[in-house]
């Protein structure tokens, strides 16, 4: 089968655990959830999300656009590898390409949830990748997330992009892929479409501290990327393309968020299915804000993701405001 969209990156279950009472100091301009030690830490509930993670997140999303999806992912031979997976044909992806090492657990993360924001204990079991033998070539690959155990796979993406230039690579870094920098990756930079970052992730990446989120853009646009996003959190989001550098605010929220997880995701993954039913890119990524306010609504990275439908819907109801203009 040809696929659409094939997303590539790990596969967890998240465990929210709603805290009941934490303090939040800042500290150099960094907010920071606080723990004594020694307490015990009371918890209002433990919510479940099986079959999540970047790479999950984002073929859900699409799915629910309309593109045709599969998952490129590595589980355990457990329980929660075979409930990751129920999960996942539920939800309309294709686990053509999952692949089971049953040397390792499947990934179990545990969210810290206060207030809207989380902080997120992870534990990423070292699977090794490789490149399935597609009956047809993709119409997009999309990279996310992985652990080190795959930093040679990098290459590989790569390469398949290069001899395969009817699929078009999609990158959105996880933690690893963003501290090794762009030297390490930047044979995956050079085959890129479509990149998504944020401000501070460009920073990083770029060795800056510059703060002018275009110039920032310039300088991942350099590195190969034809089209890079660069989201600024409650400042909106900025693109740039051949068409020029455009910024658009936050679509508002239609009540106060309940947590942020999968936001990012949301708004890559929309913005990149959108893009690929043939909409100019700053207009997709006014869909993938869009989805992005809705997931903020719940419980996990999927529980609120929409469809093409229902994003035209919030899209009619928008705001004057909020629109592209040009940088």
């Amino acid at each position: 089968m040809k696929y659409d969209f094939v997303t590539i990156g790990d596969i967890t279950t998240d465990a929210f655990i709603r805290l009941k009472d934490a303090e939040e100091h800042v500290f150099h301009h960094t907010r920071e959830l606080c723990l004594r030690f020694g307490d015990k830490v009371p918890f209002e509930e433990m919510i479940e999300a099986r079959a999540v993670g970047n790479a999950a997140n984002a073929a859900v999303a699409a799915h629910r656009v309309g593109l045709s999806c599969a998952l490129i992912a590595r589980i355990g031979d457990d329980e929660n590898g075979r409930h990751c997976l129920e999960t996942l044909r539920a939800q309309g992806v294709s686990d053509e390409y999952v692949e089971k090492q049953p040397e390792f657990p499947t990934n179990y993360h545990y969210v810290l949830w206060f207030g809207a924001e989380r902080t997120i204990l992870v534990k990423q079991a070292p699977f090794t990748y490789s490149m399935p033998a597609f009956e047809a070539s993709p119409r997009y690959l999309y990279l996310t997330s992985l652990g080190e155990s795959a930093r040679e796979f990098h290459n590989e993406v790569a390469a398949y992009c290069a001899a395969h230039p009817e699929t078009k690579l999609v990158f959105q870094p996880g933690t690893f892929q963003i501290k090794l920098g762009a030297e390490a990756l930047k044979h995956v930079y050079a085959v890129t479409e479509i990149f998504f970052c944020n401000k501070e992730e460009a920073q990083i990446i770029l060795k800056t501290e510059e703060t002018n989120v275009k110039k920032l853009m310039e300088g991942i646009r350099a590195l190969g990327p034809k089209t890079v996003v660069v989201t600024d959190g409650p400042n909106g989001s900025n693109i740039l393309d051949e068409s020029g550098a455009w910024h658009m605010p936050m679509y508002p929220d239609p009540a106060p968020p309940v947590s942020r997880t999968g936001a990012g995701d949301a708004t890559a993954s929309t913005t990149t299915a959108y893009i690929s039913l043939g909409m100019a890119p700053h207009d997709a990524l006014l869909r993938g804000m869009v989805n992005a306010a809705s997931v903020v609504q719940g419980i996990g990275a999927q529980a609120k993701l929409l469809t093409k439908d229902e994003i035209e819907a919030w899209y009619a109801k928008r705001p004057a405001d909020f629109k592209a203009t040009a940088l």
